[in-house]
């Protein structure tokens, strides 16, 4: 007497459970543009090894003789994996079952995903389509339920815990609402595709019953509006192109926050220098200059991974390698309101700094900060406050600071820009002070500037005097720089300096903690 019966049954359940939907539910998915969840697993992972959990979770109606009737596999697909060698969890919604809207077995994996990374402390890469709960509930319109005992576990805990234990991705490809949408937006990297992913909290039936707003998923919850909105941090132009900023934006990362993020073999020379770094800022003050380029000069050729580009465009965050060491980078972009602060930008500095923190990631500032943003639509968006948030957020940090004033270093705003007991460099070209020169001028000689016959040329001519005395010699004099340096030289100061603060780092593992913030 053998259990082969029993075998043939899980692998039968197995091969229905690999099917998906069903062939045609899969073939209209694969018209839309989309893969299945199966197909992104594979693609992202290393080949051959994902380990499935729950492969067989479902439903299953069987006959008398305990012969297999039918069987319906959970919409959620989850298991371990290992990511350049690297473990992580990986899963996701089967779309093509009640347009990913959980059924109970799929339920129960999806909240199990967040559980078994906190449990084992690994990264959790989530792929999000779907529209969340149903209003027939996961065990459909004929089924009674009284939801979750009033001792069930907080859905929103294991959640909560990943993002303060190890990395979360998540990637919207395709239309997310509800549920799907908070996790989307409770990672550390999330990501869309650009023409198959919206974002919602709500479809577009719910809103126009509830708000007579007539609007498509695209007008609601398009790439567009989202890589705007900071709901979105990279915006992908197909599915391939999310797989490959996922496996990138891991590399940067260590496993969890016990342990130090990866060091690669360099394939820059740290003691390299380039020559337009000299001239790379303009003499003439309201002329700007390409920051991305000075980044590109500065780090490890090709390693700058940059987040949330088109939300607060002012400021600039992202990931890149000095030497082979990862770093966080956050920069000016004069391009934008002159690289003032704005609300937007604010929180998105805020949320990088935290981030950087966490997973204890040296930050680089490249500082061009004219302070925070100025008027009416600024002082309605609450700047003040957020940029006060983000202040907070760098005076709380613990991990090493190398600050480099390329040009302005203005206001309040400033300091958002030097960590504490960090590393402050200044370029010749840096200017610094309480005020930017054209709004100081403005304030305290406006009787004069008014009262002059030629009032745009008199105030055009103090600032050219305030400007000239506005040297970088005096303040390395009196040793309010660690040092005046050649703009040459700041990749070989930097990749010294990345050295340098390993062992600052390996003393800081664990979780991090943040008192209150304005």
């Amino acid at each position: 007497m053998s259990w082969k019966r029993e075998v043939e049954g899980i692998e039968e359940r197995g091969r229905r459970a690999a099917e998906h939907g069903g062939a045609e539910a899969v073939d209209l998915h694969h018209q839309r543009g989309r893969l299945t969840i199966r197909e992104r697993v594979a693609g992202l992972v290393d080949e051959g090894s994902f380990r499935e959990q729950g492969p067989i979770a479902g439903h299953s109606e069987t006959g008398e003789d305990g012969e297999l009737l039918s069987f319906t596999p959970a919409n959620y697909v989850l298991g371990m994996a290992r990511i350049e060698g690297r473990p992580c969890v990986v899963g996701g919604e089967d779309f093509t079952q009640r347009g990913g809207s959980p059924t109970p077995a799929g339920l129960h994996k999806s909240v199990y995903a967040e559980q078994m990374a906190c449990r084992y402390r690994l990264p959790l890469v989530r792929f999000l389509e779907g529209g969340g709960g149903s209003v027939a509930g996961t065990g459909g319109a004929k089924k009674r339920s009284g939801g979750d005992p009033v001792n069930a576990p907080p859905r929103f805990a294991p959640i909560a815990e990943i993002m303060a234990t190890a990395p979360v991705v998540s990637a919207a490809v395709g239309p997310v609402a509800g549920f799907p949408a908070a996790r989307l937006a409770a990672s550390h990297l999330s990501l869309m595709t650009r023409h198959t992913a919206q974002v919602m909290i709500a479809g577009p039936a719910v809103v126009e019953r509830a708000l007579g707003e007539k609007k498509t998923k695209e007008e609601l919850g398009g790439a567009e509006v989202h890589a705007r909105s900071g709901v979105v941090d990279i915006v992908c132009e197909d599915e391939r192109h999310v797989l490959t900023e996922i496996r990138r934006f891991l590399g940067y990362l260590p496993t969890n926050v016990w342990e130090q993020a990866p060091v690669i073999e360099p394939t820059d020379d740290p003691a390299r220098t380039e020559e337009e770094l000299l001239s790379i800022v303009p003499r003439n003050r309201r002329l700007t200059y390409d920051m991305r380029h000075l980044m590109e000069l500065v780090f490890d050729r090709g390693s700058f991974f940059e987040m949330a580009a088109a939300y607060g465009p002012s400021q600039i965050t992202g990931l890149a390698r000095l030497a082979g060491h990862p770093v966080g980078v956050f920069a000016n972009d004069n391009r934008y309101y002159a690289g003032a602060m704005s609300a937007d930008a604010a929180q998105k500095v805020r949320r990088f700094i935290d981030f950087c923190d966490t997973f204890h990631l040296p930050i680089v500032s490249l500082v061009d900060e004219p302070g925070f943003m100025i008027g009416t639509a600024a002082e309605s968006a609450g700047t003040i406050r957020y940029g006060t948030a983000a202040i907070f957020a760098v005076a709380q940090s613990i991990v090493p600071w190398a600050s480099i004033v390329v040009r302005k270093a203005y206001g309040v705003a400033a300091i958002a820009h030097f960590g504490p007991e960090g590393l402050v460099l200044s370029w010749p070209s840096a200017e610094t002070g309480a005020l930017p020169i054209e709004g100081g001028v403005a304030v305290a000689f406006r009787r004069e500037i008014e009262a002059a016959p030629d009032p745009d040329a008199r105030r055009h001519e103090l600032e050219e005097q305030l400007a000239a005395g506005r040297s970088p010699f005096p303040r390395a004099e009196a040793f309010g720089v660690h040092d005046l340096i050649d703009p040459r030289r700041t990749r070989p100061v930097l990749c010294d300096w990345v050295e340098t603060v390993q062992p600052l780092l390996r003393a800081q593992l664990g979780p991090r903690a943040y008192a209150i913030r304005p």
